[in-house]
């Protein structure tokens, strides 16, 4: 399948830049009504006016009609490899449940863990490409993949194997950047050793998956009753230490430190933060770490959305993901997560699309290659069923991508 590609007509929409925008930033974009993009072996290399003839040999011509280009979007927290399903924790909660006490009840995370020690490679594989065709056909080219549901050697490596096998096929439809989150909970092995299993984290796993090159980033979870904040610090700076990127999942469910704690490392990104302080926040901006928000959580927890507006406001490069999981948010809905950031976490509509492409990009590193429609940078683009982006969040929850395309490939037509 060519990679050569030339956009004509098209209404482009874009942030730019090679770097997380923060603040009012977010705000600017590049908006041309009638414009070219020419795609060269799944790089583009030309944006502009239609002043570049599309009479080219080997390039098919995509006349878009005046509707809306934008880069593909970047879906930058999901756990997409996983064993099994939990639909009556589901219940549970809509019974009233909290999200902790259904952890020491047995489910959670250690549930899934269960699952996906027994589940094969083949069967994890085959699931998080059926996620990943799903995701393609609302616009997301390039998606965050954690492991975490393995809590052992063998199964962590399991998790992050399957993301490399699909990253290795040469028509995948999504690229996953792959994050190891061995510190995801505490395993039951290590009941009441939380300090021990970092030691094995650190001493035994980052070494492994950084010798066998099977993760760009490493995350943990600093929260109250989980790990702690000199415990995630410990663990982030060694694999720091390595050359991996620093993530957290932070300030979720009380404010913890965890914010402080990802300006103080510098990290890519601190995620969720329905709880984080004004300090905290602070720290984010003043870092430029990623402030990666997860209204879809929030949605399903019926928890207060995080403070979006306040973050934007206070100077942060603010990112938006799905949080894809099996248990506290069991949606990919890019349309959706669209709609209630700027419906309960009042962004604007220009500030949301940096927020799932450009600035989710740079929470995983790859702010200079993808997230914007730039030349040099990799063909991956949606294109709207309509002529004005206003659409995300006016068709709330619904899906309004017409095309889909993958470094010049066009994969979906809707």
């Amino acid at each position: 399948m060519s990679n050569n590609l030339i956009i004509i007509n098209a209404h482009i929409v874009t942030p730019q830049g090679r770097t997380a925008r923060k603040g009012e930033a977010m705000n600017e974009l590049l908006n041309i009504p009638c414009g070219t993009v020419r795609v060269t072996d799944g790089i583009i290399t030309y944006v502009g006016e239609n002043r570049i003839s599309h009479e080219k040999p080997g390039y098919k011509v995509l006349d878009a009609r005046g509707n809306v280009l934008l880069p593909g979007f970047v879906d930058s927290h999901t756990h997409l490899v996983f064993g099994g399903f939990r639909p009556d924790e589901f219940i549970w909660r809509l019974n009233g449940d909290s999200y902790m006490s259904i952890m020491e009840r047995g489910g959670g995370i250690i549930n899934t863990v269960r699952a996906t020690r027994e589940a094969s490679f083949e069967e994890l594989k085959h699931k998080a490409e059926w996620f990943l065709d799903t995701m393609s056909r609302m616009g997301v080219t390039t998606v965050e993949g954690k492991s975490g549901y393995g809590l052992d050697r063998d199964t962590e490596l399991k998790q992050l194997s399957v993301m490399q096998a699909v990253n290795e096929c040469p028509d995948r439809k999504v690229d996953i950047a792959t994050t190891f989150l061995g510190a995801h909970a505490l395993p039951e092995e290590y009941k009441g050793r939380s300090d021990a299993y970092i030691d094995f984290l650190i001493n035994e796993m980052l070494p492994m998956i950084h010798q066998k090159q099977l993760a760009e980033n490493c995350d943990i979870f600093c929260e109250k009753g989980v790990f702690t904040v000199e415990q995630s610090r410990k663990l982030l700076k060694a694999a720091q230490a390595l050359g991996f990127g620093a993530k957290l999942h932070a300030d979720e469910i009380v404010s913890f430190g965890g914010a402080e704690l990802a300006g103080e490392l510098k990290a890519l990104s601190a995620d969720h933060l329905l709880q984080a302080s004004d300090e905290g926040i602070k720290a984010l901006a003043q870092n430029n770490v990623v402030a990666t928000l997860l209204p879809l959580t929030a949605f399903t927890l019926k928890e207060p959305y995080a403070r979006g507006r306040k973050m934007i406001d206070s100077g942060c490069a603010v990112a938006l993901a799905t949080d894809l999981n099996p248990g506290s948010c069991f949606s990919g809905s890019i349309p959706l997560t669209f709609a209630l950031a700027c419906i309960y976490m009042k962004l604007t509509v220009a500030e949301a699309i940096t927020a799932i492409t450009l600035n989710g990009a740079a929470a995983l590193g790859r702010a200079d290659r993808i997230g914007s429609i730039e030349a040099g940078k990799q063909g991956d683009l949606v294109l709207l069923g309509t002529d004005n982006p206003h659409i995300l969040p006016y068709y709330t929850g619904m899906n309004a991508v017409k095309l889909t395309i993958k470094g010049g490939r066009v994969l979906h037509s809707n």
